[in-house]
């Protein structure tokens, strides 16, 4: 295969380390023609091509609304890294990606390009990352994703400070998940695409919580979480049902629960939490899980539904997608029917 066009000096170096795919730099083309194009199997395909320097899902999403806006255009990413999230968000909406990390994958009829890539990424961070307390902002966002957000009010809204508040929304700006509008006091900042802000938080928040493993009788899975749920509540210990349990309550899709999982205070030992819940500690066998943060942040925004304590929607999303058992299948679920977006 190969590609040519007026391609510059970092997108060839990307494109030449590909095995089999010959990257030629040519003068821009004339006032309508499109600039590149790609050669394979005697036929010549013009597409579009976006440089980044480097690709995460929200710069995926934006790139998903590009090829709204040219449908007849196939359009392929050259990145210097690109995340996981990311290229799977492109794949699934027929966007091609090519990138240093030496990941390819362009599907066009009569073409299939696809390599693994097995360079690892530098080190490189945004300096505001999705976690912890930046990512209760992003949740604060999405729960009300369609009103106009003053800083001070989105600090408050989210527990944390002004400064902090200020970072997390100069770097959505930058992304293209935020935008501003107005000036001085009446500045507000608007997300236009939350699903974007859904894919960004999603794939930066690595909780990696402390797990309790227990046991407690039950004849179904529904009882198994109302007990579970109403133990920890008489108790009086701050919780949130997440993962399937939790979405067994708002979806009726999920039809599998083995094991409940449950967010709980950081600060429970896992003595006190068997007492608590009235569940037997177990070393297999469990189908209760007791996940503890470094902080309380998962609990934040939790919501009350038949009596039950349950992590927001955005959180149970994200739980859902970590679950090995089906996780992603159930997650794509939830998020259409009831995030939807």
């Amino acid at each position: 295969m190969k590609i040519e066009g007026p391609l510059e000096a970092e997108a060839l170096r990307i494109l030449r380390e590909i095995p089999g795919l010959q990257a030629v730099a040519q003068p821009r083309g004339r006032e309508g023609r499109p600039d590149i194009v790609l050669h394979f199997a005697g036929r010549r395909e013009p597409v579009l091509v976006e440089v980044k320097r480097t690709a995460n899902a929200a710069t995926a999403r934006q790139l998903v609304a590009m090829v709204g806006a040219h449908p007849k255009r196939p359009l392929i990413l050259i990145a210097g890294e690109t995340t996981a999230d990311a290229r799977d968000i492109l794949d699934e909406h027929g966007i091609g990606v090519i990138d240093g990390l030496g990941n390819a994958h362009v599907e066009l009829p009569g073409l299939l390009l696809h390599i693994q890539g097995d360079r690892p990424r530098r080190r490189t961070q945004p300096a505001t990352k999705l976690r912890g307390k930046a990512g209760v902002v992003a949740q604060a966002l999405l729960l009300d994703h369609e009103r106009p957000w003053q800083i001070d009010e989105m600090a408050q809204r989210a527990g944390v400070s002004v400064g902090l508040a200020h970072r997390i929304m100069k770097r959505l700006q930058d992304e293209g998940v935020a935008v501003a509008e107005g000036t001085g006091p009446q500045r507000v900042r608007r997300i236009p695409d939350p699903a974007a802000l859904l894919d960004l938080w999603t794939e930066e928040m690595e909780d990696k919580p402390r797990r309790t493993f227990a046991y407690l009788l039950a004849q179904t899975p529904r009882a198994l979480v109302e007990q579970l749920g109403t133990n920890l509540a008489d108790a009086g210990v701050e919780h949130a049902l997440t993962g399937a349990a939790a979405a067994m309550r708002l979806a009726p899709f999920v039809t599998a629960v083995p094991v409940a999982e449950v967010w709980v205070t950081e600060n429970a030992a896992p003595e006190d939490l068997y007492d608590w819940a009235r569940v037997d500690p177990v070393g297999e066998g469990h189908n209760v899980v007791f996940l503890q943060a470094k902080d309380d942040t998962p609990l934040a925004f939790r919501e009350k539904a038949e009596d039950l304590w349950l992590a927001n929607r955005f959180r149970i999303y994200a739980d859902l997608r970590r679950d090995p058992r089906r996780g992603r299948e159930q997650a794509d679920n939830f998020r259409q029917e009831v995030i939807g977006f």
